[in-house]
C-alpha cells in the first residue's frame, strides 16, 4: 500500500497543481462583494444574469429608427459613438448599446456562444420594448453578434452591418488552402493565439497569462496589427481628451477576452455560408464593410464570403485599416447606407 501511495501520490498532486494552472480566477461580479460597481441600467435575463445598457440618441418611443450596436474586443458599451449628433437628429435615431456577457457591468455566461449573444439582444430589445424590429452594428468581434443574429433571430431585424467582423479560419465553407494563406498572413503570436482557442481552448488561460511568449497581439495592441491609417486613427484618438475609463476586464480577464477568442474561433452550431437572406423582397439590409489595409481581419476571406452570400452589400474601403470607421464621418456614411441605403463615396 505504501509504494503504492508513493507512485499515485505525486501524480494526483500533479494533476492539481496543473489543473490548478489551467483553471481561471473567479470572476469579480459587478454589484458583489469585492467586486466593481454598478453603475449603469441593467435588465435581468431569463437565466439570471444582468445585462448592462447604455441609451443614446433621440428618446426611444419618438424614434424612426432603432440601432443596437455591439461593441468590439476588449471594449464595452461606453466607448463613444463616432456618429454625429447632426445625422441622429436628422434621422430619428435611437443607439442602445451594451456591454456583452463578462464584459464592462454585463455578468459573464459560462455558456457564451455565438447563439446566446443573439439571443440576449432579443431579450434586452423585448425588455425595454424597442418594438417588434431593430436594426444592429457589430464592429469587429462584436461581428459574431450579428452574424448570430442573422442565424437565429432574423425575423425581428429590419437591417444589419457588419464592419470589419471576425473571422474564423475554421468556418467549414472556405476552402482550406484559402484559409491557410490567409492565416499566414497574420502575425505569428495572433497566428499561435488563435490556433490555440480553436484547437485546445483548455490552455488558452495559461498562453494568455504565460510571460514567455508573446500571445494576442489584439489583446496586448501589439503595433504590428496597426495600418499606417490604423495609427492616424490613434494618433487622432490620443489628441482628444479622455472621458471614459474602459471597463472590459473588470470582471476577470477570462470571461471577458478570453471567452471572446473562445467563442469566435471555436466550432460554430451553424455553417455561416448556408444563412438565407433575411430579406428576400429588399425591405432591408445587409452590410459589411472591410478596410482593405486591415491587418486584423483580412480582405481576402472577406471578399469569399460576401461572393458566397450576394445578398450582402459589400464595401470595401480601399486605404482603411481595422478602424477606418472611427474617423473621417465613416460611421454617419455606414448608418446613413443601412438605414436609407445613401451609398459612401470610395475612401
Amino acid at each position: 500500500m505504501a509504494r503504492r501511495l508513493l507512485v499515485v501520490l505525486p501524480v494526483v498532486l500533479l494533476g492539481l497543481a496543473f489543473q490548478a494552472i489551467l483553471r481561471p480566477p473567479p470572476t469579480k461580479r459587478c454589484g458583489s462583494a469585492g467586486g466593481p460597481p454598478v453603475t449603469s441600467p441593467r435588465i435581468k435575463l431569463r437565466d439570471g444574469r444582468y445585462l448592462a445598457y447604455r441609451e443614446d440618441g433621440v428618446q426611444r418611443d419618438k424614434a424612426k429608427y432603432k440601432i443596437i450596436t455591439v461593441h468590439a474586443f476588449d471594449s464595452t458599451k461606453d466607448f463613444p459613438s463616432p456618429v454625429s449628433k447632426e445625422l441622429v437628429e436628422e434621422l430619428e435615431i435611437y443607439l442602445l448599446a451594451f456591454d456583452r456577457a463578462g464584459y464592462g457591468e454585463s455578468d459573464p455566461n459560462p455558456g457564451r456562444s455565438v447563439k446566446s449573444e443573439a439571443l440576449d439582444i432579443e431579450e434586452l430589445a423585448d425588455q425595454l420594448e424597442l418594438g417588434q424590429k431593430f436594426h444592429v452594428l457589430g464592429v469587429s468581434m462584436g461581428g459574431y453578434t450579428v452574424w448570430g443574429c442573422l442565424q437565429y433571430i432574423p425575423h425581428r431585424l429590419t437591417g444589419a452591418a457588419l464592419v470589419v467582423p471576425v473571422i474564423n479560419y475554421w468556418w467549414p465553407s472556405f476552402p482550406p488552402e484559402v484559409s491557410r494563406q490567409a492565416f499566414k498572413k497574420l502575425i505569428v503570436p495572433e497566428q499561435r493565439t488563435l490556433w490555440i482557442a480553436h484547437n485546445a481552448p483548455y490552455f488558452l488561460y495559461l498562453w494568455m497569462t504565460q510571460k514567455w511568449l508573446p500571445s494576442s497581439a489584439a489583446a496586448m495592441h501589439h503595433p504590428e496589427i496597426f495600418s499606417d491609417h490604423d495609427m492616424e486613427v490613434i494618433q487622432k484618438m490620443m489628441a482628444m481628451p479622455r472621458t471614459i475609463e474602459n471597463k472590459s476586464r473588470q470582471q476577470g480577464i477570462y470571461e471577458s477576452i478570453h471567452r471572446d477568442l473562445l467563442v469566435a474561433f471555436g466550432n460554430w452550431e451553424f455553417d455561416l455560408m448556408n444563412i438565407t437572406n433575411p430579406f428576400p423582397t429588399n425591405e432591408g439590409s445587409v452590410h459589411i464593410w472591410q478596410g482593405y489595409e486591415d491587418r486584423l481581419v483580412l480582405v481576402e476571406l472577406q471578399r469569399y464570403l460576401s461572393k458566397k452570400l450576394p445578398w450582402i452589400q459589400y464595401h470595401e474601403v480601399q486605404e482603411g485599416g481595422h478602424m477606418f470607421m472611427l474617423v473621417d464621418g465613416w460611421t454617419d456614411k455606414i448608418i446613413k447606407a443601412l438605414l436609407v441605403g445613401e451609398e459612401a463615396s470610395p475612401m
